[in-house]
């Protein structure tokens, strides 16, 4: 790359040169002064192609900085826009339906010879994944009403915060429990049926005890939507809805 000071330093000596011989004009010079003075314009020429040269490479590599500038910009105002348009609510890998069967599967294949130890199911509480942008727009607009992505994802979020507290308290020894949370578990249990065994699910009595979410119309319309896509079906008897999670 040229150095544009140096070449301009050395044009400047070169020319402050032939100052000093044109001022020694008036006497006459020698042949040789005279052959001298020719070398210098030629070498002053050959200077100012080079410097004429340098500053067209400055100037290419100032339009491709310029150019580096606005894309630079154009990803900065992108990850603003992603960082400013986060989504409350990110979607989780869903793993296997039936609690890690795949990877028990793969222990015995190394290990035939050992006994795979079994975990209890009263331990695991299943929860609802999220609803995508993309599962939300597939949706059909009748269906969808008003119902923003947000206030869908909310619920989801209310129903899992109830079946997460419904089924802490059904872990938990009789012992452990005061009298409220015993009333309640004495219901929870009297709302299991044979169809719901090994199965998490909530009535609408868990989402008002559990959640602030408002069980109204449009949580109506929410809970259809949810079916929809395949996060909960609904199960009747006994006089009561049951909300299983899929």
């Amino acid at each position: 790359m040229c150095d544009l000071m140096d070449v301009s330093v050395h044009i400047h000596d070169r020319i402050s040169s032939l100052r000093s011989m044109l001022d020694l004009a008036a006497v006459e010079l020698p042949q040789n002064k005279i052959k001298k003075l020719g070398q210098e314009l030629s070498v002053v020429g050959g200077l100012l192609e080079q410097f004429e040269k340098c500053v067209g490479q400055q100037r290419e590599e100032l339009r491709h900085l310029k150019e580096l500038e606005e894309s630079f910009k154009e990803n900065v105002g992108g990850v603003q826009h992603m960082k400013d348009n986060v989504p409350a609510h990110m979607p989780k890998k869903r793993g296997p339906a039936n609690g890690g069967e795949a990877a028990l599967k793969q222990d015995e294949a190394v290990q035939p010879a050992q006994q795979p130890v079994r975990k209890s199911n009263k331990s695991c509480i299943r929860s609802m994944d999220v609803i995508t942008l993309p599962e939300f727009e597939s949706i059909p607009q009748y269906m969808r009403g008003r119902v923003s992505y947000d206030q869908m994802n909310a619920a989801v979020q209310s129903i899992n915060t109830a079946v997460t507290a419904k089924y802490k308290i059904l872990h938990q020894s009789m012992k452990t429990l005061n009298n409220h949370t015993r009333k309640l578990h004495q219901r929870f249990k009297e709302q299991e049926t044979k169809d719901t065994k090994g199965q998490n699910f909530v009535v609408e009595e868990d989402i008002r005890e559990f959640s602030k979410i408002k069980v109204d119309k449009r949580f109506q319309g929410i809970l259809n939507m949810l079916r929809h896509c395949q996060r909960l079906r609904e199960m009747r008897g006994g006089g009561l809805t049951r909300y299983m999670l899929l």
